[in-house]
């Protein structure tokens, strides 16, 4: 098991909604260090999640749909005796935020003919309905995980 890492950058919490989850999906938003664009983006889409979820706080919405894309398990490969297995393991908390993060900004990305704002808000309301790219993603990685059980034992 690796050691913990002593020297991780903490991302500041977000202007508006004071949150440091908000504040690293911008960050993962922004392409070219283009910040402003990335929380432009990014807020624009929670006015948008408000007015389409019809809910008080698109927090929520966020949060639920972030807890749903993330995956429990996933396959990493391992070479044993010249041949390759792909052996399940269980997603670490930290990794399992970043890749239900990446999944819903790459399946809003992969759209086309719409503002990314917009794009974007689909997808999180349909990830916080158990819907969409980014939990068909999820389901994918979750059934090669369960595929390759008998190779648990791999795990190191």
């Amino acid at each position: 098991m690796r050691g913990a890492v002593k020297n991780r950058n903490i991302a500041q919490p977000d202007i508006i909604f004071n949150s440091q989850k908000v504040e690293k999906f911008i960050n993962y938003v922004m392409q070219e260090g283009k910040k402003n664009t990335a929380r432009k983006i990014v807020y624009e889409a929670f006015d948008l999640i408000k007015e389409k979820a019809k809910v008080e706080s698109p927090m929520e919405v966020f949060d639920t749909a972030l807890k749903n894309a993330g995956p429990t398990m996933e396959v990493r490969s391992r070479r044993v005796g010249g041949a390759n297995y792909q052996v399940p393991r269980e997603v670490r908390p930290e990794r399992r935020t970043y890749l239900s993060m990446k999944w819903i900004i790459d399946a809003a990305k992969a759209k086309k003919g719409k503002p990314m704002a917009e794009k974007l808000s689909e997808e999180i309301i349909m990830a916080s309905k158990n819907e969409g790219e980014a939990i068909k993603k999820r389901e994918n990685v979750h059934k090669m995980a369960e595929a390759n059980k008998a190779f648990a034992h791999f795990a190191w």
